[in-house]
């Protein structure tokens, strides 16, 4: 099965964020478990990330549990979003909002969305299209 990660720039979440996306990452389907990491910075070491902006592409449901077939990392920025190489050298640029989220409501909202996703490939009733 694929590796999941969600790797967030911020400092830590308040307990309602904690709370709800401890239990969408406890509730993922047997082979999409989702590893969370926090970081202070963006280490040197570069990935073919999943980066969140919200100039980047929208995605159908469908369309985003596609890119759970292999390895996917995640990258949610901090404050002051990620630097223009990161979202240059990234494999997508992902749009989970038009609009500017919190730092902590975008973890959340992603989490659901990997959950919605991992459900749909396994044929759980969750998703309903």
């Amino acid at each position: 099965m694929p590796r999941l990660r969600v790797v967030a720039v911020a400092a830590r979440l308040p307990g309602w964020a904690e709370q709800a996306c401890a239990d969408y990452a406890r509730r993922m389907p047997r082979g999409y478990e989702v590893e969370r990491i926090s970081l202070k910075k963006i280490p040197h070491k570069r990935e073919a990330w999943i980066v969140l902006d919200e100039k980047g592409k929208d995605l159908t449901t469908p369309q985003f549990a596609a890119l759970l077939g292999r390895d996917a990392t995640f990258l949610i920025g901090g404050a002051d979003g990620l630097p223009a190489e990161v979202k240059q050298d990234a494999r997508l640029v992902l749009r989970i909002s038009s609009f500017t989220l919190p730092h902590a409501l975008a973890q959340v909202v992603l989490l659901e969305q990997i959950y919605r996703a991992a459900t749909l490939l396994t044929g759980h009733p969750y998703h309903r299209a």
